[in-house]
């Protein structure tokens, strides 16, 4: 080869070389740093393979799924996602009827830490059909060179649309251009990024994430609408609660934190909720433990199978109430408060209870409530009785005490009227609520729970309330959106336990489970469809 063309070729490949060089050593980009300070809610992961690799190598997740994903490509990457607003719509299913739909706009950023031609890759094959997932059907994708990257825009057949911009290793990508356009203009300096915001921590764990003072108020109106709908067909009721709720939760709520971590009993998700001042102060003075030690034989034989159960330490469970009540009367309107007042009895009427005042002040402070269905309509409530004959008098008119008792195990036994009640009493603890459950516990005692891998966390903790719940369906749904559930597996037990501690701050909360608040958040979305791709080029 002449001299002067080794000399053009060592050129060449010093050059590569430094492109090269320079591609593997540049500095990777913080996605918290372009994510706007005004963002409603803040989420981010410092490595999403390992955030989803904790459920996806969930043993009940490998029985619930006929195969599991390979997850690698996600390992070791950054992601932040803002919700900037939320969108409402109504979906009318008869002239009666119809469904609420509450969709959040949002960002996402990725500090993939990869090639661009591996990133691009990864957003037209691996993003494209988790977006289909979420829209539920076939999506056409287009592409284009834009903002200095590449970019894509996926246009569902209901009219939702998601965008993605790379730009080098990172990716951008959400349900609102306006939202990454903002992202944009936070890199070049022209607007402030959530980095200011002293909420918005640093340290080793799973994920974290923070609502804002505005999140919470545009939250707060979403849940009163929600909870309107569900509530009543009554017109009238329903406005009532769309107006006060989302007041109450305005007035009372100013931001929250939440953290995930992984640990010896599962993935624990840490809640800080900060209320305001009078609030937060009225809640510790009344929501104080008493530190006494629960009935070990009760507890070890709660109901395993049930849907929920939640143990209350209260030094005085009717101050702990009275200050329910209080606290909405101060937050919303006179008239308001009243009516709130009026109908907060109804919250008892399920355990049989008709005066909440004279049952709470005739018990001792550990109070045990059982829930068998999601809907709460078989329900238990378990107490240690102080004053049997005001107990008596604070239940269901329809229980008549008058009547000779039934035996049930070692205890006194009585029916309502219309046998949708039954109390039963062995001179220090009382069972009230659904019949054939109580009577079930009463004649029964086991030590089902006692064996179960959290039953040493509930039966000490120290928390004013402590609640263990069995969620049968969330490993089936998070295999139908991860991979495909087995055929004729009907339910899993995925158990969790959340610890309830107020201070002067307002509320912490902690939760202890199987999948986690991520978890939760993978199997709201539906099942994988197909992608019809077109491409096109801007010149």
């Amino acid at each position: 080869m002449p001299k002067h063309q080794q000399n053009y070729f060592l050129s060449l490949c010093l050059c590569v070389s430094v492109v090269i060089v320079s591609s593997c050593s540049s500095k990777p980009t913080d996605p918290r740093s372009i994510i706007p300070a005004d963002a409603l809610v803040y989420l981010e992961t410092h490595d999403l393979g390992k955030a989803v690799g904790v459920i996806v190598n969930n043993p009940k997740l490998k029985e619930a799924a006929t195969s599991l994903p390979d997850i690698s490509i996600l390992e070791g990457m950054e992601m932040a996602i803002a919700v900037t607003g939320f969108e409402t719509s109504e979906q009318v299913v008869t002239e009666e009827n119809s469904v609420l739909n509450f969709q959040p706009r949002f960002v996402a950023v990725l500090e993939t830490h990869k090639w661009n031609f591996q990133v691009i890759g990864f957003v037209e094959e691996k993003l494209g059909l988790f977006i289909s997932e979420a829209y539920g059907g076939e999506a056409t994708l287009e592409s284009s060179d834009k903002h200095g990257g590449k970019y894509f825009v996926w246009s569902g057949q209901d009219g939702r649309k998601a965008y993605a911009l790379v730009i080098g290793s990172l990716i951008y990508f959400g349900n609102d251009e306006s939202a990454i356009e903002k992202c944009l203009a936070v890199g070049r300096g022209e607007a402030e990024s959530i980095t200011k915001n002293h909420k918005v921590t640093t340290g080793e764990r799973l994920a974290f994430g923070y609502v804002s003072p505005d999140g919470v108020a545009q939250i707060a109106n979403i849940a009163g609408i929600s909870l309107a709908k569900q509530s009543s067909e009554e017109g009238d009721v329903q406005s009532f609660i769309a107006r006060v709720l989302p007041e109450l939760l305005r007035n009372s709520l100013k931001e929250a934190t939440w953290t995930a971590s992984v640990g010896e009993h599962g993935i624990a998700d840490n809640y800080n909720i900060a209320l305001n001042n009078e609030v937060s102060k009225v809640f510790s003075e009344t929501f104080v433990p008493s530190g006494t030690k629960p009935d070990e034989k009760l507890t070890v034989a709660l109901p395993l199978a049930a849907a929920s159960f939640t143990r209350y330490d209260l030094r005085d469970p009717q101050v702990a109430w009275r200050s329910v009540l209080l606290v909405p009367q101060k937050l919303t309107d006179q008239a308001s408060g009243n009516i709130l007042l009026a109908f907060s009895s109804s919250l008892f009427e399920p355990y049989g209870i008709d005066d909440p005042e004279m049952f709470l002040s005739s018990i001792g402070p550990i109070i045990h409530t059982v829930k068998f269905d999601e809907s709460g309509e078989k329900v238990l409530v378990i107490v240690s009785v102080k004053d049997a004959e005001k107990v008596k008098r604070s239940l269901a008119k329809e229980i008549d005490f008058k009547k000779p008792p039934e035996r049930t195990g070692n205890a006194d036994s009585w029916l309502s009227q219309d046998s949708d009640v039954r109390v039963i009493f062995d001179g220090t603890t009382l069972i009230v609520g659904e019949p054939l459950e109580a009577a079930t516990l009463a004649a029964n005692f086991n030590n089902a729970f006692g064996k179960n891998h959290l039953y040493p966390l509930f039966a000490g903790s120290t928390a004013a309330s402590v609640t263990f719940a069995n969620d049968t369906a969330i490993a089936l749904r998070i295999a139908d959106v991860l991979s495909e559930r087995k055929p004729e597996t009907a339910a899993i037990a995925a158990y969790s336990l959340t610890e309830t501690r107020f201070n002067q701050n307002g509320i912490e909360r902690r939760t202890v489970s199987d999948f986690g608040l991520i978890g939760t958040i993978i199997s709201q979305f539906t099942t994988k469809r197909k992608i019809r791709r077109t491409n096109r080029l801007e010149r």
